[in-house]
C-alpha cells in the first residue's frame, strides 16, 4: 500500500529527499505522498526510506490505498518505464 503523512508532520523535508520515486511533495502545512508514485520503496530498498528518516514518525500505511508486494512491484516497473 502507499504511505500517508499524518498531521504530525513538521515539514522538515527529510523524507522528500529520500524518496526514490519522487512521490513526496511539499504542501502546506504538511507534506503529501502521491499514492500513484509510492511503492514503499519496493524495487529500490527493503524498507521505505521515508519512514526511517522521519524525526516525528508521522508516515503510516495509507488505509485508502492498500496494495500487496506484487502490486507495488508492478507500479515500480511502470514508473521505471516512464524514465
Amino acid at each position: 500500500m502507499a504511505l500517508l503523512i499524518t498531521d504530525e508532520c513538521i515539514a522538515c523535508d527529510a523524507c522528500r529527499e529520500e524518496c526514490p520515486n519522487e512521490a513526496i511533495e511539499e504542501s502546506d502545512p504538511i507534506y503529501l505522498i502521491d499514492p500513484d508514485r509510492c511503492t514503499e520503496c519496493v524495487g529500490h530498498f527493503d524498507e521505505p526510506q521515508c519512514i526511517g528518516v522521519c524525526p516525528v514518525d508521522c508516515i503510516i500505511p495509507d488505509p485508502n490505498n492498500v496494495e500487496n508486494v506484487d502490486e507495488l512491484m508492478f507500479k515500480y516497473e511502470q514508473l521505471q518505464d516512464e524514465d
